[in-house]
């Protein structure tokens, strides 16, 4: 079973139940078919059957045809049935139906952009976070290696979300896709924010749910930075995460960003017995990272002042460009193992997180 290619609406194939097709029973066979077609990220697939498609829909009150959401570019209907069928092709467990339907109602929403994050040259991938108790409960790993290999559900999380983004939104590479370069995160990039190592309140409060919630946050991200300091006092070590951040071809600086800090938790312990809060933690690191305008090229300042004029007024070389619009527009998520290691990830920049709960059967 599976879905046609994805195509705009005004066509047949973007509306109603997935079609169905007679399939070779050779896994070789199946995996050439799905290459052919397109339908595939390029690894191979689990083959969508019924009997696997139905296994995953139990998983869910709501029904197959049931529009979730439109995904640009093509704008095609992302049914249940369409999530689940992707699900199975990324090789996801059943009960991590009702997260990748969450992923699929934030990437939808308005201030995330999703038209400008599926077309752009721009290497940005979707970044999910997992946060409350369906994180441990389903295995998305927040310790160790969270954003690497070896954790089933965060990979399979974040395939089959790309797999959605790409089957029913259309953004194949090279044709609605236009990235130069892309990057691995667009494969797969997930993991659960470690909420047991955070010392401030977690990622899905902050935004505005209760801690007995759970939920899907997701992240237009450029990439990742390591940033390996062995610092144990608070002022040094935001002035060497901010120094990191500063960087002159940034979309961050050019738009007022929402640049993201994945805090290992020995760094997060130094921060907060230091007294910080969250918020103190945001305004500094806001102060820290202005960047003088004459840092920019040329062109890029161009960019600049038509982006940014109306909020910031004239802008000379000398003007500090803040990175966001705004203190609260830097967020900090808490995760992986013991070490020295934070990450940064920088924003598209025309895009702002999103928060969508987790909404499993009773």
């Amino acid at each position: 079973m599976s879905s046609e290619p994805a195509i705009p609406a005004k066509h047949s194939a973007s509306e109603g139940r997935a079609a169905l097709f007679e399939a070779p029973d050779d896994i070789d066979a199946i995996n050439r078919l799905y290459r052919d077609r397109r339908w595939s990220d390029g690894l191979p697939v689990v083959p969508p059957t019924v009997e696997r498609v139905a296994r995953m829909l139990r998983h869910t009150r709501r029904a197959p045809e049931e529009i979730v959401a439109r995904l640009a570019p093509g704008y095609g209907a992302a049914t249940i049935e369409r999530i689940a069928i992707n699900c199975v092709l990324a090789g996801c467990d059943p009960e991590v139906l009702p997260v990748v339907i969450a992923a699929v109602e934030a990437v939808a929403a308005p201030e995330f952009n999703l038209q400008g994050i599926q077309a752009t040259t721009n290497p940005v991938a979707v970044w999910v976070i997992v946060n409350g108790p369906a994180a441990p409960r389903l295995g998305v790993n927040a310790t160790y290696n969270c954003l690497g290999q070896g954790a089933w559900a965060n990979a399979t999380i974040g395939r089959a979300l790309r797999l959605c983004l790409q089957n029913i939104g259309g953004a194949l590479p090279g044709e609605m896709d236009r990235a130069t370069q892309g990057q691995p995160g667009k494969y797969t990039f997930c993991c659960a924010e470690n909420e047991a190592a955070n010392p401030w309140e977690p990622l899905h409060v902050e935004r505005g749910f209760t801690r007995e919630r759970s939920t899907v946050t997701v992240v237009g991200a450029e990439g990742t930075m390591n940033m390996n300091t062995h610092s144990k006092e608070a002022s040094e070590l935001l002035r060497v995460i901010a120094e990191t951040i500063v960087h002159p071809p940034s979309n961050e600086y050019c738009h007022g960003g929402e640049p993201w800090l994945i805090l290992a938790p020995e760094h997060a312990d130094i921060l907060n017995a230091a007294g910080l809060s969250k918020a103190q933690i945001k305004q500094r690191l806001w102060e820290l990272t202005k960047m003088p305008a004459h840092r920019m090229s040329a062109k890029d300042l161009l960019r600049v002042r038509a982006s940014r004029t109306q909020e910031l007024g004239e802008i000379a070389p000398d003007t500090l460009l803040p990175i966001a619009k705004r203190p609260d527009d830097i967020w900090l998520v808490v995760a992986g193992g013991p070490g020295t290691h934070s990450v940064y990830v920088p924003c598209f920049g025309n895009s702002h997180a999103a928060t969508r709960e987790i909404v499993e059967p009773a």
